[in-house]
């Protein structure tokens, strides 16, 4: 299934894509793709029913963020080799860990605001898992029975609060907007249990990241059970599993992001999203 979210901000309404590629109202089967909604007993019942008997969404609807509730963004930084090479760099012996906040998820075609002192913002483009139950010390050939589905994401980020602002890089990649998700959460049924998928991003019609999800250097199952171990997973959070070369930063002239930029960004079987750069007003 590809699940969605559609309508104005703040007031989005679950939905599912359907096989004529057409919205349909989910509403009437969940209250939103969050919580209890996204475990495997869940997708599996509503994988099964008519969708041509749900409500089309309306036409040209918004469409937002796939999911409606995550506690936590988690991502591994450095998880292909070709990335850790460019930003200078080594490959990290075990995943390494940090956090966006909740608050940077946006719409796979809202624009990115470039807050008033950030001036050096960059692009990563990431296949995203989202948790479908709860995990606590998971083994790893069980991992995949935790997910409930794969987005493309983009973990934008400003070099200048990243290694310029105390050396965090949580906050470089935390405000609002620097997160779009989607355009939808594809469940995993739906996609081939290699995960070996083709991963692309544009800038301005330009390719500058051309890779395969199968050159992660610790896989999504990997991922999980590492992470499970020092903290509990919930329903809902957003693993951001890295991105591979061509990223602005480290280079000899780097064109991070200016308003009016457009970044497109996708994955083979999960889509595209697009998204226009914007300066904040204030």
């Amino acid at each position: 299934m590809k699940l969605v979210r559609f309508g104005p901000q703040g007031k989005e309404r679950p939905g599912i894509l359907d096989s004529a590629g057409v919205v349909r109202d989910a509403s009437a089967l969940v209250d939103d793709w969050s919580g209890k909604a996204l475990n495997a007993e869940s997708l599996s019942q509503i994988s099964r029913l008519d969708f041509s008997r749900l409500p089309v969404a309306p036409e040209g609807a918004r469409l937002g963020c796939p999911i409606g509730v995550t506690g936590k963004i988690v991502c591994v930084g450095l998880n292909y080799a070709d990335h850790a090479a460019e930003t200078g760099f080594e490959v990290p012996a075990e995943p390494l860990v940090f956090f966006k906040s909740p608050t940077a998820l946006s719409g796979p075609f809202d624009p990115i605001v470039v807050p008033r002192t950030a001036n050096a913002v960059d692009w990563e483009v990431e296949l995203a898992v989202v948790i479908g139950s709860t995990a606590r010390n998971v083994r790893l050939e069980d991992s995949a029975s935790y997910i409930a589905g794969f987005a493309v994401a983009n973990d934008v980020t400003d070099r200048g609060w990243q290694f310029e602002r105390g050396g965090q890089w949580s906050k470089a990649k935390s405000a609002d907007t620097f997160a779009p998700l989607g355009p939808w959460l594809v469940t995993p049924e739906e996609l081939p249990e290699s995960l070996d998928l083709k991963i692309w991003l544009k800038k301005n019609d330009e390719i500058r990241q051309d890779s395969r999800t199968g050159k992660l250097l610790f896989s999504v199952n990997q991922i999980i059970a590492h992470l499970s171990e020092f903290m509990t997973l919930l329903p809902g959070d957003v693993l951001l599993t890295g991105t591979p070369h061509g990223v602005a930063f480290n280079k000899p002239l780097p064109d991070y992001l200016k308003d009016g930029d457009v970044i497109v960004c996708g994955i083979d079987g999960l889509g595209s999203q697009r998204c226009t750069i914007q300066e904040a007003v204030a």
